[in-house]
Parts: structure tokens; C-alpha cells; sequence
């Protein structure tokens, strides 16, 4: 019990600070976001077990010219080691851009490098680096989980590509999951 109320006290004392130095309002609200996901520690469950670990997500995938749905799924093979499939499909674009399926649509393999047992924040917290071969290029990503409970926590990832299977100028259609990309949204334990 002792724990909780030191970190309580230890995030009230970070947020009476940061409140204290001027910051524009759009950076505080994300300041506070990250603050409380990562200070809900009440219950006993564990962000990544190592081998034979299951994990599903499902959110919103954020990027310029675009909105839509990722879908992540992640198979532990050893203690910090994990390999998965991801796929996004941008619903929404900006401007009318003329989109095609193809351009719209993406599947990636990954490998996650999972650190969450090595950085030690918390153990219902993961943090997970790794690199991605899709459709479109070979990039890389950084990945956090947070668990509330056994079975569900939020996730966010960002994603960049290292190299594009095309070249040259690209259209926007073309752009779309080949340049910087934010996935949010909820994990879960299968």
C-alpha cells in the first residue's frame, strides 16, 4: 500500500511542477495523458511474459493526409523477443484524394525487441522497439503497452519507414502508410 501512495505523491508533485513552467495547452494535455496511463498501477498484471505470450490491438492509426483502423497481433518467442503481424487501412483522407485499395491498405511482419522487464518502470508496462517489412517499404517502430488488468491495457506505436520500395516523388495516395504514422488504442492478452 505504501507504493501507491508514494507514487501518488511523486505525480502530484510532477504535476504541480509542470503546471508551474509555461506550456502550451495541447502539450500539458498530452503531458497529463502520459502521466496517468503510466501512473495506474493498482492491479497485478504484466505487459509481456515472455514466450508463448499472446497480444491483439486494435485502434485508430494517425497520419498526414489520413485517419483509420491497425490491427496488431504478437507472438512471444523468448524472454524479450517477439515476432507479429500488423494491418492498416486509412478510411478517411483528406482533400478527396483519389485512393485506390492498394494505396489505402497495409500488412507489415515485425519483429519487437520487448523491454519492458529491462527499462523496470513498471511491470504492466512495456516499451518495444522494433523493425517492420510491409507492402509498402522496411521501416521501424517504438511501441508502448500499458495494462490495466490481465486481459486489457492501451497501446501506442510509432511508425517510420527506413527504406521505400519506391523511389522518387510519390503522389499522396502513394504516401499513405509510407511515411510517419501513430497508432492508439486497446491491448489484449488472448
Amino acid at each position: 500500500m505504501y507504493w501507491a501512495f508514494t507514487k501518488v505523491s511523486i505525480i502530484t508533485e510532477i504535476y504541480c511542477k509542470l503546471i508551474t513552467v509555461n506550456l502550451k495547452k495541447k502539450d500539458m494535455k498530452k503531458l497529463i495523458l502520459l502521466v496517468t496511463l503510466l501512473s495506474v498501477s493498482l492491479s497485478n498484471a504484466q505487459a509481456f511474459k515472455g514466450s508463448g505470450d499472446n497480444k491483439f490491438q486494435v485502434g485508430a492509426s494517425f497520419q498526414n493526409n489520413a485517419t483509420g483502423v491497425n490491427v496488431s497481433y504478437d507472438f512471444g518467442l523468448g524472454e524479450n523477443i517477439s515476432v507479429g503481424v500488423s494491418s492498416s487501412y486509412a478510411l478517411d483522407l483528406s482533400n478527396n484524394m483519389p485512393a485506390d485499395f492498394i494505396d489505402r491498405f497495409d500488412v507489415k511482419a515485425r519483429f519487437n525487441a520487448n523491454l519492458g522487464n529491462v527499462v523496470n518502470i513498471d511491470e504492466n508496462f512495456d516499451v518495444y522497439p522494433g523493425l517492420d517489412l510491409s507492402t509498402k517499404n522496411f521501416g521501424g517502430h517504438l511501441g508502448m503497452r500499458y495494462f490495466f488488468s490481465e486481459g486489457f491495457g492501451l497501446y501506442t506505436e510509432l511508425n517510420v519507414p527506413f527504406a521505400k520500395y519506391k523511389t522518387g516523388v510519390l503522389s499522396p495516395a502513394e504516401k499513405l502508410f509510407n511515411q510517419f504514422t501513430v497508432n492508439f488504442g486497446a491491448s489484449f492478452n488472448l
